[in-house]
Formats: structure tokens, sequence, C-alpha cells
């Protein structure tokens, strides 16, 4: 244990210093960096300045106890996800509620063992050590994602409105009013195109950080929504009409029921215009995709189905940030983030995916979410 730990640097805040020096004495033995606050306006002060790996915290204590500690601690930005360790001789279930909904990890009740506190403080660690690695390796497939396909995917719409405007430029006497118009409708589509690409991959980026933040996560699954059929409908009519998609709108087909369900209106909004705007894509014009939503038991199901080219099986498996499948046979525009922000957005809202494809036939995309209440 104390190879694997040396050099963390752990907080502890407790008034009785017979019982704040034994702590400290325990935890350097163990090879931790250690200081020690006498009361908690001071374990505040302290932490902001060290900032810690670590706290343990007693939760009676004079000034400010051990909930006020926690409760400014969260607020703050360099210790609002460090691991906090309550110490305390009184834990009532009132206690232990209280402490939890401020975002405490975890209670360590006096009198405690040397293991009981040392395991504590070991499991943790751990945890914010994986929380680290995921978020590592995700920042990291984020930088190769970015590497390899961002340069092309933002020359293509770059490359469109550099080449119209200039033939426009150059040849603006010989050009009708018919014409410019063509050409300009041509660089505003790969306007369009470009800037969501670029909030695409922010809002990617975003959700990457968020998702290893526990108290925004846990923030974001409280919000609930009351009217998902009008959400929908207008995601969908507005995502249309900016993307130049009307002569596709005859095509949808609509059934939508209302219900409280847990998302954020935003977070339906982009998983809805992400799953129709790839339906769109992959499915001939003229053929109908269906966007439905309803009450199925104690979810509300949001549906999706084209009649396009459909994936294989192999195909649904390697879903990624930045994979459009059978690229180089289909030509189609973007970066096939789409799904892959949708997947990232169901795991957010703690909601279920699920996807039946089959090539040639079409593709049905299901996402479940929770029913508020």
């Amino acid at each position: 244990m104390a190879t694997r730990m040396t050099a963390r640097k752990i907080l502890v805040i407790e008034d009785e210093l017979d019982v704040r020096e034994i702590l400290i004495d325990i935890l350097d033995a163990e090879g931790f960096e250690v200081a020690g606050a006498e009361n908690g306006a001071a374990g505040i002060e302290l932490a902001t300045q060290i900032n810690p790996d670590l706290i343990l915290c007693d939760v009676m204590m004079p000034k400010v106890d051990g909930l006020g500690v926690l409760e400014t601690l969260r607020k703050q930005e360099v210790t609002a996800t460090t691991p906090f360790i309550f110490l305390t001789a009184k834990a009532t279930k009132d206690n232990l509620r209280e402490g939890m909904n401020l975002g405490a990890d975890d209670y360590v009740t006096k009198p405690f063992t040397r293991q009981e506190l040392l395991d504590a403080i070991a499991s943790r660690l751990q945890r914010r050590e994986t929380f680290a690695e995921a978020s590592r390796a995700q920042l990291e497939e984020l930088r190769q994602a970015m590497t390899l396909t961002l340069p092309h995917e933002l020359h293509t719409p770059l490359n469109g409105i550099i080449a119209s405007s200039q033939y426009v430029l150059d040849d603006l006497d010989d050009l009708d009013k018919d014409e410019i118009q063509e050409f300009m409708q041509d660089i505003n589509t790969s306007g369009r195109r470009l800037y969501r690409l670029v909030q695409n991959f922010l809002l990617r980026t975003e959700l990457t950080a968020l998702a290893q933040d526990e108290q925004k996560l846990a923030m974001l699954r409280s919000l609930t929504l009351d009217q998902p059929a009008t959400t929908i409908n207008k995601a969908v009519q507005d995502h249309l009409r900016q993307h130049n998609g009307e002569a596709r709108g005859a095509d949808l087909e609509f059934k939508l029921a209302d219900a409280t369900i847990r998302i954020a209106e935003t977070g339906l909004q982009k998983i809805v215009v992400e799953l129709v705007d790839n339906a769109l894509k992959f499915s001939p014009p003229d053929s109908a995709v269906s966007v439905s939503g309803q009450v199925k038991g104690n979810c509300y199901c949001l549906t999706v189905t084209d009649h396009g080219e459909g994936m294989a099986t192999d195909q649904m498996a390697r879903i990624g940030a930045y994979q459009q499948f059978e690229r180089r046979d289909r030509e189609q525009q973007g970066t096939g983030l789409g799904l892959s922000l949708v997947q990232q957005l169901v795991e957010l809202y703690d909601a279920q995916l699920n996807i039946k494809s089959n090539p040639g036939e079409g593709t049905t995309v299901q996402v479940s979410f929770s029913l508020a209440g």
C-alpha cells in the first residue's frame, strides 16, 4: 500500500489535537504527504492552497463544521471533485444523507482502526485514478480522431466556400442573378456544414469532460422535460430549414406522445436531430422516415426508422466518434459523428440505445428515456 500511494497529498481537518496528530502520524508512516488544519475555516483556506488528493474531515467542529467545509469546497473549482471522507462519532441517517447530497465520498465512524481508515482512503484514491485514466483515454482518442479526420472534414466545406466565392469574384460581370444566387447558395450550404461540424466537435469535447464530473453528471440527470413531442417536432423542423432539408420534409412521418421524461431539452434536441439527419442522409428521396415518441412501460421511447442502406452487424459494433460507414462507396458528407454523439448523450443521461439494421433494408434506432416521477 505504501508504495502505491507514495507522494499522495492528504489534508486532515480535525479540531481535536490528539486525534489530528494520530491521523497525521498514521498517514505519514504510509508515505503520504500530510497537512493538518485545526478547524473548518483553516481547512478551507489550506485546501485551496495545497490542492490535496484527498481530504479527511471531522463533522463536529467549531466555526465551520464538516458539512460547511464540504459545501464550500464543492463550490470551488480546485476542490470541486477532490475525494472527501468524513470522520464522525455521530452518523445518523440524516447526517449521512445530508453529507452525501453535498458530495461526500465516504464516512469513517469513530472509533475506527488504522486498517479501516487506510482501506477507505485507498478505495477513494483508486476510484479517482480510475476516472482519471478513463478521462485520459477518451481525450487521447479524441486527439487522434481530430488529428486524422478533422483536417479533411474542414477542408471539404472550406474548399467549397473558397472555390464558389472566387468564381463569383472573378466573373461577377458575366454572371446573371440566378447564377450568382446558385453560387451563394453553395457558399451558404458549405458554411452551415462547416459550422455544424465545428459545433459537433466542440460538443464531443464538452461531453467527454462532463462524463468525468460526477457532480455535474448528477445534476444533469436530475433534469426533466414535460413536452417532448413539441421539442422533437420543432427540433426537426428547425434543422430542415437551417440545412436546406425542406425537400425531405414530406418524407417524415411523426407519431409523438407527451410524458415527463428525464433529460434536458437541449439533450433531446441534439439526439433527435442527429438521428433524423442520419436517417435522411442514408435513405433515398421519397422514402418514408418515421419519428415516433411513445410511452412503453416506465420508459419514453424515441424511435427513428428509415428504409435506406442499413448497416451490417459489425458496422453497428464499430460506432465511433469519427467513423462514417463505407465512406469510399457512399461519398456522403460528414464525419460519422452523429451516431457517436447520440451514443454519448444516451450514456450521459442514463438512457438506453438500441439499433436494428440490415444492409439494403434500413435502420431503426430507439432511445429509451426514464419517466420522471
